[in-house]
């Protein structure tokens, strides 16, 4: 097939122990699903149900990657996640069917340009631009799920050394296999499709220089450099 211009890469990460790479489809991630982090935010955990936005594909970046700081923010926030990547299509998924959709896990961290996403808020508008943008979804190796859907293990983020998040999987308000069953009522997930569960409560900013690590306990981590401030 012709095509008027060179079609863009594909977007992919890295497999632990594995020099194969996973091609990434789609990015979708799911708002305010630990309790605490809702609490910060001003979300009532006992009465939200589990609410999603997403990012490009080309918006994830390996870890050890340099992110330069993101143009138009004063404040960029860390976000830890445990990331779960599908790996076969499917709609209307049940919960008891759902681990089988499953490929992996990763550690990712959702970037985020709260000052944006706070103006968007106030004037009731999308979040694309305080979360969608370039480098904005890093993740750290992906590792095969084995049928298994992880239901507790620490969640962290340290920035220089210093930890500023921590929680547990068993904290999500919707686990794994519910998070599955309600993307998949909306559309369709196909292979290659990521799914960031949401992040602990202690979010907060970081500045170029800073050193980013993170991980979920028993499926791996990610580290990233902040970078100097990007041009627009």
């Amino acid at each position: 097939m012709a095509y008027v211009l060179e079609p863009p890469q594909v977007a992919s990460l890295a497999v632990s122990g594995s020099k194969a790479r996973f091609p990434v489809r789609r990015i979708f991630c799911v708002g305010r699903n630990y309790a605490a982090h809702a609490r910060e935010m001003g979300g009532n955990p006992d009465r939200e149900p589990p609410f999603f936005f997403t990012k490009p594909a080309d918006a994830v970046a390996d870890s050890g990657a340099s992110i330069p700081y993101p143009p138009l923010t004063q404040s960029l926030h860390y976000e830890i996640e445990l990331v779960v990547a599908i790996g076969k299509a499917g709609s209307d998924i049940a919960v008891e069917n759902a681990a089988s959709y499953v490929w992996g896990y990763g550690a990712g961290i959702d970037l985020t340009r709260r000052d944006l996403q706070d103006e968007a808020k106030k004037l009731a508008r999308p979040w694309d631009w305080g979360k969608a943008f370039d480098l904005s979804a890093p993740c750290g190796e992906l590792v095969p799920a084995n049928g298994a859907l992880p239901d507790s293990g620490r969640i962290w983020l340290a920035v220089n050394g210093e930890v500023r998040q921590e929680g547990d999987l068993s904290e999500m308000i919707w686990p794994i296999a519910d998070i599955i069953r309600y993307t998949s009522l909306s559309v369709g997930l196909r292979p290659g499709d990521l799914i960031f569960t949401g992040t602990p409560a202690g979010v907060g900013p970081i500045v170029p220089g800073d050193r980013v690590a993170g991980g979920v306990d028993g499926i791996g981590g990610i580290e990233i450099v902040i970078g100097e401030r990007a041009a627009a």
